[in-house]
């Protein structure tokens, strides 16, 4: 399934939840990861995550989709990591 996964976290947990989703998901721009991530992958990512979280303080958002051709991207301005530029 294709994951859109956004977070707001407290400083001093940011490091961590930014190492944890950039294992599962492609880092887009600050707080914002994106990807393809099977049922079980999804569900491993949102148990660590909990870990890391005061969930009464912070939040984690994942917009998610059978298929990333069923979402329509418009980046306006800079694009802070456009993945089809790879070498």
């Amino acid at each position: 399934m294709y994951v859109i996964l956004v977070y707001d976290i407290h400083q001093k947990r940011v490091a961590k939840m930014l190492k944890l989703c950039r294992q599962y998901l492609n880092w887009i721009q600050n707080s914002v990861f994106e990807g393809e991530l099977s049922e079980l992958q999804l569900k491993e990512l949102k148990q660590k995550a909990k870990q890391i979280m005061d969930e009464s303080y912070d939040s984690l958002i994942i917009f998610h989709s059978r298929n990333a051709r069923w979402l329509k991207k418009d980046v306006v301005g800079l694009d802070k990591n456009d993945l089809g530029q790879f070498l």
